[in-house]
């Protein structure tokens, strides 16, 4: 496999979910927009800033004076229309294949979604959900906070050093790389984030298992 990146080699594997397993933006943006016009807010300054972030941060940063009471029960609003609407939920190219070889690999999910949303997605989009998986409410604070990621890290019984993460959002890498982590870039949105290597999908990515039960990860450009 041709490439210019050099390979990334791990014990273990930190999953994103939405943008880098599964394709959720039809959805996304389309819940985004709604919200933002009722509020008579730019629906593209709100899709600039919710990608990879548990919603109510993202209002919190609309309407900075907005007690926060109000945010939470509106996100909760949203998660639960998020749930229900999968329509044009979709894998990310090549994410069942990469999927089937970490199998043997130590491997979490890492995401902003509460257990529902992410449940609903992974199940819409047949892409097999981790054994170990860090939802929103297994954390108190959202990416770009690392917590999610280290307590990703510790499911893994890993230092943190010694993972890789691979997600999509600026909120994601920042929160991968404080919590000391090398980050793989997945679709357009990250690149602009400069993580240590970047593809535009995951059929960019090879595994290779190696013998003492970690990967060597190979990238195409």
């Amino acid at each position: 496999m041709p490439t210019s990146q050099p390979p990334l080699a791990a014990r273990g594997l930190l999953l994103d979910m939405d943008g880098t397993l599964v394709d959720s933006d039809a959805v996304v943006e389309r819940v985004w927009t709604e919200w933002a016009v009722s509020k008579g807010v730019d629906p593209s300054e709100v899709l600039r800033i919710a990608h990879g972030r548990q919603g109510h941060l993202t209002m919190a940063d609309v309407f900075p004076d907005r007690p926060e009471e109000i945010n939470h029960a509106e996100n909760e609003d949203l998660l639960a229309r998020e749930t229900r609407e999968l329509d044009g939920i979709v894998p990310v190219a090549g994410a069942h294949a990469f999927m089937d070889a970490l199998v043997r690999v130590p491997h979490a999910l890492v995401t902003s979604a509460d257990i529902g949303l992410a449940t609903a997605r992974m199940r819409a989009a047949d892409v097999r959900m981790p054994d170990a998986c860090v939802t929103a409410e297994r954390v108190s604070a959202s990416k770009p906070d690392p917590e999610g990621f280290l307590k990703g890290a510790a499911e893994l019984g890993l230092p943190p050093g010694e993972c890789v993460a691979f997600e999509d959002s600026g909120a994601g890498i920042a929160a991968a790389r404080a919590a000391g982590m090398r980050v793989v870039g997945v679709g357009p949105r990250a690149a602009a984030h400069r993580p240590t290597a970047h593809v535009l999908d995951l059929t960019r990515v090879r595994v290779e298992s190696l013998a003492d039960g970690g990967v060597r990860l190979h990238f195409e450009d």
